[in-house]
Parts: structure tokens; sequence; C-alpha cells
């Protein structure tokens, strides 16, 4: 059977984050949200994140303040702070399993992270949480529900990343779950192992060669 994980980004949005809940509790559907942690800082970020883990859903690191890929901003006190304010933020709210999901502009690759932001993730016993299929709902916003239908029968478990922000996608978001459930797809909160290269701490063995700055380039860099 096709699996689907629902990932909803760039959150808490009053407004829209409770549409989201809305939507996924009249279903008994499951998700993680992927949150910034300066919107979680917000009296009402916070009530909306509260709401969504007493309903269940997991909640995840998106970064403090959602700014440029780790691996490009070349600024080690900065990469640090960008995980670790954000997980103080999140405090009791954060998911059994510590869960990391780094900017990357919809793409994957080496400019995820930096060397600094990898060994923290490591060290500290983050898991990383990509993602597989991408939409780009927040730019586009109309006709992302048929887009991400279409891509369904790509692989047997997708990841899909869809964004909790004003930008009216959310609207198409019930009838995305109703067609997915007329498909015979299941929705599960988990995360296959193809996406998460970094699983409570332990790195897969191409993690840094696929998803981490050069530590060659850094340094270079750093000597410029």
């Amino acid at each position: 059977m096709t699996k689907l994980t629902l990932t909803f980004d760039n959150g808490p949005t009053p407004g829209v984050t409770e549409q989201v809940l809305d939507t996924l509790a009249e279903r008994e559907l499951k998700a993680t949200f992927f949150v910034i942690g300066e919107k979680l800082a917000t009296p009402a970020g916070r009530e909306l994140a509260e709401w969504a883990h007493a309903q269940g859903h997991r909640l995840g690191n998106h970064t403090m303040t959602h700014g440029e890929p780790l691996g490009l901003l070349k600024d080690p006190e900065r990469e640090v702070a960008e995980i670790a304010e954000a997980q103080a933020v999140l405090g009791e709210l954060t998911s059994p399993e510590r869960c990391f999901r780094p900017t990357g502009h919809g793409k994957v690759g080496p400019h995820l992270l930096s060397p600094t932001a990898a060994d923290l993730l490591v060290s500290d016993g983050y898991t990383v949480v990509l993602w597989t299929l991408f939409v780009r709902d927040s730019k586009m916003p109309e006709g992302w529900a048929e887009r991400a239908l279409l891509r369904l029968p790509e692989r047997d478990w997708h990841v899909l990343v869809v964004h909790d922000l004003p930008s009216g996608a959310m609207d198409e978001l019930p009838g995305f779950l109703d067609a997915v459930a007329s498909m015979g797809v299941e929705i599960v909160q988990e995360f296959p192992a193809e996406s998460t290269p970094l699983l409570r701490g332990r790195a897969c063995a191409d993690f840094e060669d696929l998803y981490v700055t050069p530590r060659t380039a850094v340094k270079i860099a750093g000597e410029q």
C-alpha cells in the first residue's frame, strides 16, 4: 500500500493553522508541523503549537528565523543559534524524537547544512527530516493538490511538505486529503528511512556528501 506522510512548514500562522488542525481532526489524521522559532515565540503562535501538540501532532524545529540555508551562511555562531534557539522555544512541545528540518528553498543538497550545524545535530541526537514531494504551494497556491496527486504514484512512500501560511493554499487541503483516501493511500505519521539521513544522531553513510557543505570549502572561505 502506498503511504503518505504529511508535514507542514513555516507556521504557526494564526487564521491558517487552526484551519489545518480542524481539517486533520475531522479525518483523525496526524501530521508533523515544522515550526519557525520566531513565530512560536509569540503568544498566538504558542497557543497554536500547544493545540497541535495536544491533538497528537509532532512539532519539529525549522530554524529560528527561516533565513538562508545553513550551508550558505558561513557564520558558525548564527548556524548554531538558528537550531539551538528554536529548540529552546519549542521546549516541552518538542516530540520525543527531536526532529529538525533544514531550510532549502525546496531543493535537497549540500546547501542544507554547514559542518558546524551538522556536528550540532549529530552530537545532540537530532533526526533530520527531508521531503520527497514539494509542490511549491507557498508560491503557487492554486492547483498544488492536483500537482501532488499526480506525483503520488512516483514512489511507495512520499513525504509531502506544504505550508500553513496565509496564501490560500490550505483551502485545497480538505479536497486533497479526501482524494488521497479515495486512492487507497495510507496517511501515516512516521518517516521513511530515505527521508531521515540523520536518525537520532546517527548519520547515513552519505550524509555529509549529500547534505553538508564540504568542510574544505568552508575552511577556504574563512581564510579569504
